[in-house]
């Protein structure tokens, strides 16, 4: 059975960031995540990860068709 609920290390891990990147995913409410525990550990929900990762996509499809690679910028005569 996969696990439900993952570590911020395991976040930065599958992201392939730093952990503090991945803290301030989660600080920031870019990245839904709750506190577990007497030390109010961060624990992210598996399908919050992927629905990230799949808002991340969307974002990035629509910022590479609005600054196509290659475009030459306009430049005055």
């Amino acid at each position: 059975m996969a696990q439900r609920f993952i570590q911020l290390a395991d976040v930065s891990e599958i992201l392939d960031i730093s952990s503090a990147q991945a803290y301030a995913l989660v600080r920031s409410g870019e990245l839904t995540a709750i506190k577990v525990g007497g030390r109010g550990q961060w624990r992210v929900e598996s399908s919050e990860l992927e629905s990230y990762i799949q808002r991340m996509y969307s974002e990035t499809k629509t910022f590479v068709a609005a600054h196509p690679f290659g475009q030459l910028a306009e430049t005055p005569e």
